[in-house]
């Protein structure tokens, strides 16, 4: 199990680090600064804690969710598609400044989180806990994206 875990863990922060390199400037940016935000977002130390703290959730919940699932293509194919949205979302919002595409990948990956959580609740039970961090905050994130598409 610890095995898997470490592999989840990397293959997840290497996805922090790609989608970091297409964010890190780009927050400070005229752009993003422009954006007509929630009154409560976050200020950006909060983004860097909370997403080690939703990946090493998730690593843990995928570890769990691997070793308890019968049908390990599946596992692995919505891993790799929640890789690839996860991804996919920083460079389409923050470099190309796609807001529209950026609120429909978001969209899918609060969707496909959602349906991990739902339809893998019965056989993880409480261990499925560990998927709540991801969930709510591509919830909140969702909404604010929503919130800021049809203001603009």
């Amino acid at each position: 199990m610890s095995a898997r875990i470490v592999i989840f863990l990397l293959l997840n922060f290497g996805a922090l680090a790609i989608g970091g390199f297409f964010t890190g400037k780009a927050v400070q940016a005229e752009w993003y600064l422009s954006l007509n935000k929630a009154p409560w977002t976050p200020p950006g130390w909060v983004f860097g804690f909370a997403w080690t703290t939703i990946m090493i959730c998730f690593s843990l919940y995928m570890a769990h969710l691997w070793s308890n699932s019968e049908n390990k293509k599946l596992i692995i194919g919505l891993f790799i598609l929640q890789w690839i949205l996860n991804v996919g979302w920083n460079p389409i919002f923050f470099y190309f400044h796609h807001v529209t595409a950026g609120l429909v990948v978001i969209s899918f990956l609060t969707i496909l989180i959602g349906y991990l959580l739902y339809s893998y609740w019965p056989v993880l039970k409480m261990k499925s806990a560990l998927l709540l961090p991801y969930f709510i905050w591509l919830l909140i994130a969702t909404h604010k994206k929503t919130k800021n598409h049809l203001v603009d």
